[in-house]
C-alpha cells in the first residue's frame, strides 16, 4: 500500500464559496521569473546594426556645394537628398533619402532647410540628385 492510496481516487471537490480562477491567471503563476530584467532589451540593442558615416573627399564636397547653390538659385527645384542620421544610442547611424525643395541654407548652423521645415546638416549630406 502506497502513501496516497487512500486519497488517490477521491473526486475533486470544487469550492462553493470561491469562483474558479481563469486559466490565463493560473498560467501566469508559473511564468518564468526573469532575474535579469532588461537583459533581453540590452542584447537586442547591441545586436542592432548601424552604418558608418562615409567620409567625403574634397571633390565630392565641391560637387555637393555646387548642387546646393544650384538648388537655391533655381527656386522650386525638387531634389533627392541622401544624408546621414547619427544614432542616438550607439556609434554609427543610417542613411536616409528625402525628396524636397530647398528653402534656404542656414550658414551659422550649417543646415539646409527644406520647404517642409526639415533641417539637414550640410556635413551629413552624401549626395544630391536634382530632379
Amino acid at each position: 500500500m502506497g502513501n496516497y492510496d487512500d486519497i488517490i481516487n477521491l473526486e475533486y471537490k470544487k469550492s462553493t464559496s470561491r469562483k474558479q480562477m481563469p486559466r490565463i491567471d493560473r498560467a501566469a503563476q508559473f511564468a518564468p521569473f526573469s532575474a535579469l530584467t532588461g537583459y533581453d532589451g540590452a542584447v537586442r540593442e547591441t545586436a542592432r546594426l548601424t552604418d558608418r558615416r562615409i567620409e567625403l573627399d574634397e571633390y565630392m564636397k565641391e560637387e555637393i556645394n555646387g548642387k546646393l547653390l544650384s538648388l537655391l538659385e533655381n527656386e522650386n527645384t525638387e531634389a533627392e537628398i541622401t544624408y546621414f542620421v547619427p544614432d542616438k544610442r550607439k556609434s554609427g547611424g543610417k542613411y536616409e533619402t528625402k525628396i524636397g525643395i530647398a528653402k534656404k541654407v542656414n550658414e551659422v548652423e550649417r543646415t539646409l532647410v527644406l520647404t517642409d521645415k526639415t533641417e539637414i546638416f550640410i556635413d551629413d549630406i552624401l549626395e544630391i540628385v536634382i530632379i
